[in-house]
């Protein structure tokens, strides 16, 4: 009767499934369309949610374990919007995550519709927008590390913008909605006077065949809303075809055409966990460890012990703590239940024996220290200390340029954040001419405060002045306003989507009517 099988019906994204169940009750019978009606309504209104939070481009069929940590978080919201729940605590952690400003304002709605029925919902979020729609903010601080864990300022938005420590405050102003320029234009006449790269594509999942240029040396940021394919152009496209360039290799079907000529390195700086490994630390993932371990194997604690730099690591070094291995933590067997780690009771997490405490250095300060303390000291606490070390003073100063002066050298890579993990990625590249590389960030700003996103626009610009491409895949309209230049796909998402829809400057993209990232530029 249908006209449409079950294995049909689930293969639809959402957009198509709810257009099919619109035409529905009019292909029935008489008798059938009342009780088709309530349930193609009820359907509906479920569908709702989803297609405001921004999933209209997934398909019904599609496993949950494929979804981002963003779309899984807002099927499970829509759910407990469906369910009308009361006396609930809801606890959301990051939920604009991956959201266009568009898909924010549906974000919101989810969250006041949980609020009207009897719910409380407590958010951790960045998302200025969704600050300033909070009605109680409590705001931790004043910096990351051992420096925050306080409450510096709480109460309405109102109260947060008058508080004299809140570092959040100027970017509530006119309702978070501040989205000023903090690196200076380009005109679009010379945007590509360093050259361009020359995209052609095929036809790619929704993705219509497009025709790219992005001009080198400069900052591109492609925007867009959830599923309008920036992914696919990006990541699918623009990277393996880079990458077959630059290597001589065949280029993947989906690409007709790639020029790139000089362009000798493509990086990918993700969000993507630094390694699984334990062993792995701030300190040995930036090559600090490695300087540091050469340093107390000359001194004449060490010459006395005729202790060589291996004799400090604590993978393999005679100085490691026997009882976790150089780990820090130890496994105990809980019967019936899945392991538990715990600090190791003899080192007390520092990975080595008591014999490495007899070796020490003396620091700037006069003051001798051995290396498991500076592995618990931060990157800022150290780099004054170690200010005579040159290899050493170098990379701790990379590191506080790119944000991460609050981490401790001894802290392990696989508990990093998304953010930092990609900052790490970057702190090997910091200073090096680039002018035949391109990096490409997958949604840099997760997980990051304004002030760490200015942060971050400053890496970017010491990449672009190194003679770097950037391209950026990216929802936060502060980094959209500083671009260079813009790719806007869209206009809406799956098959509403997956075309070029503005390029340009932001202040192009800004005026374009048909962009509704440049609706929301425009505040």
């Amino acid at each position: 009767i249908l006209g449409i099988n079950l294995a049909q019906a689930t293969a639809m994204t959402l957009d198509e499934t709810i257009r099919w169940v619109r035409s529905v009750p009019k292909s029935l019978p008489q008798e059938m369309r009342a009780m088709a009606t309530a349930i193609c309504e009820s359907f509906e209104d479920t569908a709702e949610r989803l297609v405001e939070l921004g999933l209209c481009y997934l398909s019904l069929d599609r496993a949950g374990a494929t979804l981002s940590t963003g779309e899984r978080q807002r099927v499970q919201l829509a759910r407990s919007v469906r369910n009308r729940t009361t006396g609930v605590l809801y606890v959301l952690d990051e939920p604009s995550i991956g959201l266009h400003p568009a898909n924010v304002d549906g974000l919101l709605g989810v969250m006041r519709d949980l609020v009207a029925d009897g719910n409380s919902v407590v958010v951790v979020d960045h998302d200025t927008r969704v600050l300033a729609s909070m009605d109680h903010l409590v705001e931790m601080g004043p910096t990351a590390g051992a420096e925050g864990g306080h409450v510096i300022a709480q109460g309405a938005v109102a109260d947060v913008m008058t508080a004299p420590g809140s570092q959040i405050a100027p970017f509530l102003r006119d309702g978070g909605k501040i989205h000023e320029r903090a690196r200076p234009q380009i005109d679009l006449d010379a945007m590509f006077a360093k050259g361009r790269i020359h995209l052609e594509t095929n036809t790619v999942h929704t993705v219509h065949p497009l025709l790219v240029d992005i001009p080198r040396g400069r900052l591109t940021v492609v925007s867009g809303v959830s599923g309008s394919g920036k992914t696919t152009m990006v990541l699918e496209t623009l990277v393996p075809a880079l990458r077959s360039a630059a290597d001589g290799t065949v280029s993947p079907s989906s690409i007709r055409l790639i020029d790139a000529d000089g362009i000798s390195k493509v990086e990918l700086i993700d969000a993507t966990p630094i390694g699984a490994n334990i062993r792995s630390t701030v300190a040995t993932y930036c090559g600090v460890h490695d300087d540091l371990r050469r340093a107390f194997a000359k001194t004449s604690d060490a010459h006395k012990k005729n202790l060589k730099p291996g004799a400090f690591s604590y993978n393999t070094g005679k100085l490691r703590c026997s009882t976790c291995d150089g780990t820090g933590t130890i496994s105990l067997d809980v019967q019936f239940l899945p392991d538990v780690d715990v600090t190791c009771p003899d080192c007390h997490g520092t990975r080595y024996a008591q014999t490495a405490d007899d070796i020490r250095l003396v620091c700037a300060d006069s003051v001798a220290r051995s290396l498991p303390e500076l592995m618990l000291l931060s990157v800022d606490e150290m780099m004054p200390l170690l200010d005579f070390l040159r290899p050493v003073r170098s990379k701790l100063a990379t590191l506080h340029e790119l944000g991460l002066g609050y981490l401790t050298l001894g802290e392990p890579t696989p508990a990093l954040s998304g953010g930092e993990a990609q900052r790490l990625k970057l702190a090997s590249e910091m200073g090096r001419g680039q002018s035949g590389s391109v990096f490409v960030f997958d949604e840099p700003t997760i997980g990051l405060h304004p002030l760490d996103v200015l942060v971050l626009l400053r890496v970017f610009d010491s990449l672009v002045a190194s003679g770097a491409t950037v391209v950026v895949i990216e929802h936060d309209l502060d980094v959209i306003a500083n671009a260079d230049y813009l790719i806007d796909m869209g206009p809406g998402g799956g098959m509403a989507g997956g075309r070029i829809v503005c390029e340009g400057t932001p202040e192009t993209v800004r005026a374009c009517p048909d962009s509704v990232t440049g609706r929301y530029l425009r505040g």
